[in-house]
């Protein structure tokens, strides 16, 4: 979600004011590039003509990707159908003429039988199509869905980690799942769309054999509640867009207020008060330009009947015309009259539907526009396999992350041997995080290179690097899944719990495991499923147990016990020279006294390299280290 002051707020309301003096607030505002280009290149009949056969084509396509049988049976259908429909009003010409000669009313019913027989056909065969038509489209639109969903999980998947740090890509990840969700109903729409158009065509081409003339007198009275609807939809499908970055903004409050990890805060901190001010004053703004669509698209409804009804008695003329000059049987002009309350209906259809799709493909161009997004981040390396690196060097690295003015690390220099412990240190904001991730290849080098074992990181296969890497990160995961599943990670070993077991040792999560009800196989996730949940430093000795689990290469500790009590973090520290024995292991802590464990320690300050040492020399010399030594050792206790 992005952050902006603007002129002109969505909506055309003016921005809230910040505090007295400050001037307008900044606020949470999503822009998406497809409400930029739609604000350039503003939405017209024409371009809303182009688009319906697009969203049609694109949802047959997702439909083809899942199963083209169904789709040519469904295509078949919605053929047989308008087929029958053409067939079924031709022959209500023959029922009309039959019925209407002079004799005996046996003889004309008689004569009327096989018409009837055509009629009655012609409607079951629609109605067995219809239901073929819903039976396919129920069974396609879930899998449409899924696939869109998956789609988007491989784009974000094999999207570089850089791309979570670009304006906007969140924002555009979260608009897409909403996307794969409403291309559910996409084939739907499409369907029906498509089936009144060929209602349409049949009515037509009847009403043209009928008599040429009433074809273009048809258009005359349709057109004006045609253009009108068109004209509304458009008012509700350019409204919908651009509050589309309120809605979103909403959904993000709902999710901070009720969710859990907030709750405690929310209280403790009277802010619902606050938060809920602020939700409804977006919802009025909401409602307001909703009042203003419905009161527009409402004037076009009522201009458009009147005109519509005007034509419609034109053609009422004509018909009497017709009939009174001999130019048209009477059998013709009922047959006449059904046509065109078909195509009356598949108009008025055409329109209904064909909003409802808009709306969809608004979503559905926000799934696409972040499959373009990601697709633009996607991973392109090298192919080379790495083994457990004997080393791991930095070499004159510098990043810089997106939209950011100045570099994070500028000009790092170090290395990391296995069984070597290097740790390091800086203030917030010195960079050591982004090293980590750069050291084992979540992130490449704006400038610079990260070798293992020669080999730039860059040229080597990602997915391959990260079997050799193991990383306890600062904000790990608490996986729904069984406690055995939070520490494998689904990637079971041959020893089968030997291994776990050995691992949950190490770091303190024996414990844990023990405490549980059903040991290993307990599901931690009480939140969604009545499973157990664990305290924080409980889920930091299983993601540390992960950690030691793998069996990788390069070992990744970013404030691995900042949750920990001393007694766990006095047993985790004592066993990692073990643990170090096979792997080069990085440390990243603020706790100083823990680094003494490391067998170099190299100091951080703005991105750069200003110190380098064991804890003995570093102590013992002038420089930043010693200042946050004495610093984290003096409590203001003297005196």
């Amino acid at each position: 979600m992005t952050t902006e002051t603007s002129d002109r707020p969505a909506s055309d309301e003016p921005a809230e004011n910040g505090p007295a003096g400050y001037g307008p607030a900044e606020e949470l505002r999503f822009r998406s590039r497809g409400l930029a280009a739609l604000e350039k290149n503003p939405l017209t009949a024409q371009t809303m003509s182009r688009r319906l056969p697009q969203l049609v084509r694109k949802a047959f396509g997702l439909a083809w990707q899942v199963d083209r049988r169904a789709v040519v049976a469904l295509l078949t259908c919605q053929l047989l159908s308008g087929a029958s429909e053409a067939f079924g009003l031709l022959a209500t010409t023959g029922t009309i003429t039959a019925l209407l000669t002079s004799g005996r009313i046996t003889g004309r019913l008689l004569d009327a039988v096989p018409s009837l027989c055509v009629l009655a056909s012609a409607a079951g065969l629609r109605a067995l199509l219809g239901i073929a038509v819903s039976s396919i489209s129920t069974r396609l639109s879930p899998r449409i869905s899924r696939e869109a969903e998956m789609q988007m999980l491989d784009a974000a998947i094999d999207a570089e980690l850089v791309a979570y740090d670009s304006p906007g890509f969140n924002d555009r990840r979260e608009a897409a799942d909403r996307g794969a969700e409403a291309t559910q109903d996409l084939l739907t729409e499409a369907q029906d769309l498509t089936s009144c158009v060929a209602s349409l065509v049949a009515a037509a081409g009847v009403v043209t054999l009928l008599h040429p003339v009433l074809l273009p007198l048809l258009v005359l009275s349709t057109l004006p509640q045609g253009i009108a609807s068109v004209r509304g939809a458009r008012v509700h499908y350019l409204t919908s867009r651009s509050l589309s970055a309120d809605r979103r903004v909403l959904g993000m409050m709902r999710w901070n207020v009720t969710h859990r990890d907030h709750a405690d805060q929310l209280r403790s901190g009277t802010m619902a008060p606050f938060l809920l001010g602020r939700y409804r004053a977006i919802g009025d703004r909401i409602d307001r330009a909703t009042d203003r669509a419905v009161h527009q698209s409402t004037r076009y409804a009522l201009l458009g009947a009147a005109a519509g009804g005007i034509a419609s008695g034109l053609v009422w003329a004509m018909l009497a015309l017709l009939l009174a000059t001999g130019h048209m049987s009477v059998a013709s002009a009922g047959t006449a009259v059904f046509a065109l309350r078909t195509v009356g209906s598949s108009l008025r259809g055409m329109v209904g539907y064909g909003t409802r799709l808009f709306r969809t493909g608004l979503y559905l161009d926000d799934w696409a526009e972040f499959i373009d997004e990601a697709g633009g981040h996607r991973m392109r390396r090298g192919g080379q396999v790495p083994e457990a690196p004997l080393e791991v060097r930095a070499e004159a690295l510098t990043y810089c992350y997106p939209g950011a003015e100045r570099p994070a690390l500028e000009k790092v220099d170090l290395a990391v041997r296995r069984g070597e412990i290097l740790a390091l240190v800086g203030e917030n904001g010195s960079g050591k995080t982004t090293l980590s991730k750069l050291l084992t290849g979540l992130y490449l080098p704006t400038d610079g290179c990260v070798t293992w074992d020669g080999a730039e990181t860059g040229d080597l296969d990602a997915y391959a690097m990260w079997q050799q890497t193991a990383v306890v990160p600062q904000d790990f995961a608490h996986w729904p899944l069984s406690a055995r599943e939070n520490i494998t990670l689904g990637q079971p070993r041959e020893s089968h719990d030997e291994r776990v077991l050995r691992a949950a040792a190490h770091a303190g999560a024996d414990e844990v495991v023990a405490g549980l009800r059903s040991g290993l196989d307990t599901l931690l996730a009480r939140e969604w499923f009545g499973g157990v949940d664990l305290s924080g430093g409980q889920w930091q000795r299983i993601a540390i147990a992960r950690a030691f689990y793998r069996p990788a290469g390069l070992l990744v500790m970013d404030e691995p016990t900042s949750a920990l009590d001393a007694r766990a973090e006095h047993r985790i520290f004592t066993g990692l020279r073990k643990v170090a024995r096979d792997r080069a292991v990085v440390l990243v802590t603020h706790r100083l006294a823990n680094v003494a464990v490391a067998d170099r320690i190299v100091v951080l300050d703005g991105g750069r390299v200003v110190q380098e040492g064991t804890f003995g020399e570093l102590t013992r010399s002038p420089g930043l280290f010693q200042e946050l030594w004495r610093l984290q050792n003096d409590r203001g206790t003297d005196g």
